[in-house]
C-alpha cells in the first residue's frame, strides 16, 4: 500500500477550447474552418452550459482539486474590451467548484488566443506580454478572493514548436527565428504575470498566492548507447525540460512547479548534423514499452526521474497533467496506476510533490487530432452529450478517497 502526504491535491483537468464549445471569438475556432482539419471544435463537450454536471461528477468521485481554464479570447473578444457576462460566467464556474469542495486551479492560457491579438502577430509580436499582462490583471482581480492557484502559461515549448516549427498549428508558421521569440515573449509574459498577481493579492490583503506554469516534460532514452544518442539525449532533456524552467527560476517567478507528463521520446540521432542531435528519434518499432492510441510510449519511470531531478529547485511540484488515451479502460487504470506508484516512489525519495492531476476529467477535443483520442476519467457521448463515468474513474476515486494506493 502507498500512502500519500496529508492534503494532497486529487483531480483532473480540463481546457476551455477543448471542452467549453462555440468559442467563436478565439484564433483556433477560425482556424478549423480554415485549415481543412476534419474535425471541428463546434459544441466540444457543452461543458460550458453543463460544468456544474461536470463538478458534480468530480465531486462524486472524491476529487478535491480541479484545473480549468479561463477563456481569454471570451474575457477579451476585442482589444480592450472586456465582456462582463462572460466574467459572471467564471465567477460562476469557480463558485460552482468551491461549493462542492474542490479547489480550483486556474490557467490564463491554454494555446488558444483572441482572434485581434492573432492577428497583430500573436505571441510573436513583441508587445504580446504586454497585451497579456492587460488581461491577466483584469481577471485576477476579479477572482483573486477564490483562487489560490494560478498557472500563466500551458506548455509554452509545446506550443512553440505546433505553431512555428513543425507548422501544424495555428499561425503554422516554420521559422526558427520566430520560435526563438515567440518563446521568449512567453517567459517575458509569465515573469510580468507573476509579479502582477502578486502585487494585486498584496494591496488587496489576501494570502500570497502561488503561481507557475504547466511545463511539459518528456524522459529522453538512448535508442542504443551511442556517442551521438548520449550527447543528443543530454542536450535535448537540458533544453526541453529544464531550460525555460531555469529561466523562471533565477527571476524568482515560481512558486512551484506544475509538471505535464505523458510519455518518452526515444532518441535516435543518427548524424552528426545538429538538426540530426536536436530532432531525430527511433522511427523502428523495437522498445518493449506498450503505447497509447496515438502511438506514445508509456513508461512511468520518466515521471520519477524527471520528479526526483526537479528536487533541485526546492519548489513544490504539482503533476499538472499526466493521462493516456485509449480505447481500453483497464489500460488506462493499469497507465494511472504505475505513474501514481512512480510518484509515491519520487514522494519517498525527496520530491515534494504535493498534488496530481488527471488528464482530463472528460473525454474532449484533442486539438489538431478532433475527437477521436479518449483521454477521459468520463465518457462523453457526443450526440447526446451523456457523460458516464469509466471503471478507471471508480477506481482512482478510491484513491483521491483514501489518500493511498492499494
Amino acid at each position: 500500500m502507498m500512502e500519500f502526504p496529508r492534503g494532497f491535491l486529487w483531480g483532473a483537468a480540463t481546457a476551455a477550447h477543448q471542452v467549453e464549445g462555440n468559442n467563436s471569438n478565439s484564433d483556433w475556432w477560425e482556424w478549423e474552418r480554415t485549415s481543412g482539419l476534419k474535425e471541428s471544435s463546434l459544441d466540444a463537450c457543452r461543458h460550458y452550459d453543463l460544468y456544474r454536471q461536470d463538478f458534480d461528477l468530480a465531486r462524486s468521485l472524491h476529487h478535491n482539486a480541479h484545473r480549468l481554464s479561463v477563456e481569454w479570447a471570451r474575457i477579451e473578444p476585442r482589444q480592450g474590451e472586456f465582456d462582463d457576462a462572460e466574467i459572471a460566467h467564471y465567477l460562476d464556474v469557480i463558485a460552482a467548484l468551491k461549493e462542492r469542495g474542490i479547489r480550483p486551479l486556474v490557467t490564463l492560457h491554454h494555446f488558444t488566443n483572441p482572434i485581434w491579438f492573432s492577428r497583430l502577430g500573436g505571441w510573436n509580436n513583441r508587445e504580446s506580454p504586454f497585451y497579456f499582462s492587460r488581461y491577466v490583471e483584469k481577471i485576477t482581480a476579479i477572482l483573486a478572493d477564490k483562487v489560490d492557484y494560478w498557472i500563466t502559461i500551458n506548455e509554452p515549448l509545446v506550443y512553440t514548436y505546433h505553431a512555428y516549427l513543425l507548422g501544424v498549428w495555428p499561425p503554422q508558421q516554420r521559422s526558427l527565428f520566430a520560435a526563438m521569440r515567440t518563446t521568449g515573449n512567453f517567459a517575458r509574459a509569465h515573469i510580468r504575470a507573476y509579479r502582477l498577481i502578486h502585487a494585486i493579492y498584496r494591496k488587496r490583503g489576501l494570502m500570497p498566492p502561488k503561481v507557475s506554469i504547466a511545463k511539459n516534460t518528456q524522459a529522453f532514452i538512448p535508442c542504443r548507447p551511442t556517442l551521438k544518442n548520449t550527447l543528443a539525449v543530454s542536450l535535448r532533456d537540458w533544453w526541453y525540460n529544464f531550460r525555460f524552467i531555469d529561466g523562471l527560476y533565477k527571476e524568482h517567478s515560481l512558486d512551484f512547479i506544475g509538471i505535464n507528463y505523458y510519455s518518452p521520446s526515444i532518441v535516435n540521432a543518427r548524424r552528426w548534423w545538429p538538426g540530426s542531435i536536436a530532432l531525430e528519434t527511433c522511427n523502428i518499432d523495437h522498445h518493449q514499452m506498450e503505447k497509447n492510441s496515438l502511438g506514445w510510449y508509456i513508461y512511468p519511470e520518466g515521471l520519477y526521474d524527471l520528479l526526483v531531478r526537479f528536487k533541485k529547485y526546492r519548489l513544490p511540484i504539482i503533476v499538472t497533467e499526466n493521462g493516456i488515451c485509449t480505447g481500453d479502460d483497464a489500460k488506462r487504470w493499469d497507465y494511472v496506476r504505475g505513474h501514481l506508484g512512480a510518484l509515491n516512489r519520487a514522494i519517498a525519495a525527496g520530491a515534494d510533490v504535493r498534488g496530481y492531476l488527471y488528464w482530463s476529467l472528460l473525454d474532449n477535443f484533442e486539438w489538431d487530432k478532433g475527437f477521436a483520442p479518449r483521454f477521459g476519467l468520463v465518457d462523453v457521448d457526443y450526440r447526446t452529450f451523456k457523460r458516464t463515468a469509466r471503471e478507471s474513474a471508480i477506481k482512482y476515486a478510491d484513491v483521491c478517497l483514501n489518500n493511498r494506493l492499494i
